[in-house]
């Protein structure tokens, strides 16, 4: 396959959800950035703290951060806020996430809805306790219509189980007759995913200095800049976040013209 072949079938296969490009000269601002919080307990260990008051801190970190990106006019984030490995934690930290959960779907969500804050939760919310869950969705409904940021949480969420999952529906379609397995491409299989109709991230952060993706966004982040970060999710705010956009805007403009980051690429 030559050159010219490849990225046609590349540009074929896509969802054709354009990444935007903000070009300032040679440098690109993300469209999209997605963030991996790890730090928590680690901060908490290190300031002779409780884990929770790590969690709590953390918790402000990502308010700080919605509002550092809506200055930077980022549209799009998404923070992996609660991993299904998460479950096998102590079960005391397990119930305090779920009660900062609640918390930030409660307290903070006026907040959010003000500034023009559209919230999705991506997810299984199979097992996850009714009152979250209802207010998952009254959350969801309220900031529906938003479109200044658009927030997506990735709770009780598995990258490997997401894709398992859309496998499974593609399967049963065509043992129904809806589908013919020759419709099987990369953007139907995007279509099937819980993150279906999101442009994919150009950007993808981890604090806390560990470099690995811990099942988060396995598909969706096939082109994405992976940047990992010494520093800690609880003190990750708008420096830390324009530092980022930077070294960002310094890898797009050596690499050049990168190509159709379209989410199924």
């Amino acid at each position: 396959m030559n050159l010219g072949r490849a990225r046609s079938f590349f540009d074929t296969v896509g969802s054709h959800i354009p990444t935007r490009r903000d070009v300032r000269g040679n440098q690109t601002t993300p469209h999209h950035i997605a963030f991996t919080m790890d730090g928590n307990r680690r901060w908490a260990r290190a300031n002779g703290v409780p884990a929770l008051r790590g969690h709590r801190q953390g918790a402000l970190a990502l308010r700080r951060t919605i509002d550092a990106a809506i200055n930077e006019n980022i549209p799009w984030l998404t923070f992996y806020a609660f991993s299904t490995e998460n479950w096998n934690r102590a079960p005391d930290e397990v119930d305090a996430l779920m009660g900062l959960a609640r918390n930030f779907s409660g307290d903070h969500l006026e907040e959010l809805h003000r500034k023009g804050a559209h919230l999705r939760v991506l997810g299984e919310r199979h097992g996850l306790d009714a009152e979250l869950v209802d207010s998952i969705e009254k959350a969801e409904a309220l900031t529906k219509d938003n479109d200044v940021v658009y927030v997506n949480l990735a709770f009780n969420y598995s990258g490997r189980y997401d894709l398992t999952r859309a496998v499974k529906q593609i399967v049963r379609k065509i043992a129904d007759g809806e589908m013919d397995p020759e419709e099987i491409n990369a953007s139907e299989l995007g279509a099937h995913l819980s993150t279906a109709g999101m442009p994919p991230p150009d950007l993808l952060i981890r604090t806390g200095g560990e470099q690995r993706l811990s099942n988060f966004l396995l598909w969706e982040s096939a082109y994405s800049e992976l940047l990992f970060m010494d520093v800690l999710w609880p003190d990750f705010g708008a420096e830390a976040l324009r530092e980022a956009i930077e070294i960002f805007r310094q890898r797009t403009s050596r690499a050049g013209t990168y190509p159709n980051r379209a989410a199924g690429a």
